[in-house]
């Protein structure tokens, strides 16, 4: 695989074993460029300001208990610095609270850290294809919560019939491969259909554009 498909993933994890093991899984043969690694937030900011654009992350694993500022405090702080960045926190909380502040602001996945080596980078894939991978445990209450917790739209949406598609398709819970393979186009046509829809849908992310399409009756 060439260097520029490689996949650009940042870590920031305060546990200096766990960072490590996360460091050895972003590896050429998987599809992932080494991947830099923080101990704490700040740190990764003053990186992440001074980065290239050619150099930002394409997926941020992030940490939610760090030293310092908090992960979820810095979500839309690494949104404004890298706006095409996939944010995955990776993190031993599953309470609802945590899940529910992490993916309203913008986080597009959610896994806990006792997920296998292989979930991990199969998690960071997903994400930068624009999907929104999530812990078997997070997911089975986090579109409920969200329905919940999304406000319905001052003005109706207008979807075209192809967007219209694709939301269904996220609806049914198909991955980013399996939604382009079913809409006939490539991986890349797929993520950007995704963005557009989110950009409409006012999200950040597949469960809240699910939430949000079950709410308003979108499709």
């Amino acid at each position: 695989m060439k260097p520029e498909t490689l996949i650009q993933t940042w870590i920031v994890e305060d546990h200096d074993t766990f960072r490590r093991s996360l460091q050895r899984l972003c590896a050429p043969e998987r599809g992932l460029a080494a991947a830099p690694a923080f101990a704490n937030a700040e740190t990764m900011l003053a990186a992440l300001k001074s980065a290239p654009a050619d150099q930002k992350p394409d997926v941020l694993l992030l940490d939610v208990g760090l030293p310092g500022r908090s992960g979820l405090e810095i979500i839309s702080d690494v949104h404004k610095l890298a706006p095409d960045c996939r944010i995955v926190i990776l993190t031993v909380f599953e309470d609802e609270e945590k899940i529910s502040r992490a993916i309203s602001a913008g986080a597009s996945g959610y896994l806990l850290k006792t997920s296998r080596a292989e979930t991990v980078v199969e998690a960071i894939i997903e994400a930068s294809q624009g999907g929104s991978p999530m812990s078997p445990k997070v997911a089975t209450s986090v579109v409920k919560m969200l329905a919940k917790l999304t406000k319905p739209a001052a003005q109706p949406v207008s979807l075209s019939p192809r967007e219209h598609d694709l939301l269904k398709l996220l609806v049914e819970g198909l991955t980013a491969k399996e939604i382009a393979d079913r809409l006939q186009v490539s991986i890349h046509t797929t993520s950007t259909h995704t963005r557009n829809l989110f950009t409409k849908l006012g999200v950040h992310s597949r469960a809240a554009a699910v939430a949000r399409a079950l709410k308003d009756r979108l499709v």
